[in-house]
């Protein structure tokens, strides 16, 4: 019989007081689908199936390792997505993807979270390239940290924070999604596995040094999401900016166009050494929630310029 490398479980698939509805996400490590519990609301439900490691037979659910040698190395991952998902559901807070259930079925591990409705940073970012206000961002990620020291308190780390990760409700309000741990775990018993960090707004810790991961690693990220936010794409990616450093400091970047306070934030998150960033969220946070230090909308910036042009001339 053939066989199908991460093949979606079926639209109408009972899976527990669950049924699917469709595939809505997935990546190396999960599949993402949108489901309805027995009282007719939405869930979306992430299914453990590392691609590298698990097959399902054609018309089949159940998840099999494709190799001897791979069944310990999916059983580990198992088990950590499982305490992940029991970790998760202990946090109740309004900028964190709420996990309401998680179980064993199909020879793998689930996790029920709630549906959110919107969009991504990511694509807020790509359709107002360049143009994000300093407003906005502040107001976002200094929401956004506020889930983060919840997971920070649980003696959790995100490890997977980017703009894809960070999620605009149809509210406005931000929610973090998509925890990377299970997948840190992983990748440090298997090396041929693909990394399972985002290159650009990993920190340098998660290439080398695991040992040394900690809240500031997460803090690294959010500088990279945060220089995003400005550019339009990634800073230079850690382990390359190791190696040769070529990253143009936020300061050097947007000088004028956002405030002096913001960029000189973003530039201290970015730092190669991880005991010269930000230690906490909540120093981090302080910094973000201070309005009276940002910069005026660009519009005004122009403005003023054109106004002091006018007298030079005039």
């Amino acid at each position: 019989m053939a066989t199908q490398p991460n093949q979606a479980l079926p639209n109408g698939y009972r899976l527990n007081e669950y049924t699917i509805v469709r595939k809505i996400g997935g990546g190396g490590f999960s599949m993402v689908y949108l489901a309805r519990d027995d009282d007719n609301q939405s869930v979306a439900i992430k299914e453990y199936l590392p691609g590298a490691l698990v097959l399902r037979t054609e018309g089949s659910v159940i998840v099999q390792a494709n190799s001897t040698e791979n069944n310990n190395i999916f059983r580990h991952g198992m088990k950590c997505f499982f305490e992940e998902g029991r970790a998760l559901a202990r946090i109740d807070h309004p900028n964190v993807i709420r996990v309401t259930n998680f179980f064993r079925a199909n020879d793998t591990v689930y996790m029920v979270m709630r549906f959110e409705r919107g969009k991504t940073l990511q694509q807020h970012i790509q359709a107002n390239r360049g143009t994000i206000r300093e407003s906005f961002i502040r107001r976002v990620f200094a929401q956004l940290l506020n889930g983060l020291r919840e997971v920070h308190t649980h003696k959790l780390l995100h490890l997977d924070i980017k703009p894809s990760n960070l999620y605009i409700r149809l509210d406005g309000s931000p929610v973090l999604i998509d925890f990377g741990a299970a997948r840190q775990t992983l990748t440090q018993e298997e090396s041929k596995l693909q990394p399972m960090y985002t290159p650009g707004f990993a920190a340098p810790e998660q290439y080398h040094n695991r040992e040394r991961l900690g809240p500031w690693t997460d803090i690294y990220s959010i500088g990279a999401s945060l220089y995003a936010c400005l550019a339009g794409y990634p800073p230079q990616a850690a382990d390359a900016r190791l190696l040769n450093d070529k990253l143009v400091p936020a300061t050097q970047n947007w000088r004028g166009a956002y405030s002096d306070q913001l960029l000189e934030t973003i530039d201290d998150c970015l730092k190669l050494n991880y005991m010269e960033r930000p230690q906490s969220v909540f120093s981090l946070q302080k910094v973000l929630m201070d309005r009276s230090a940002m910069a005026p909308p660009r519009s005004s910036l122009l403005s003023s310029i054109k106004r002091s042009l006018s007298k030079e001339l005039f």
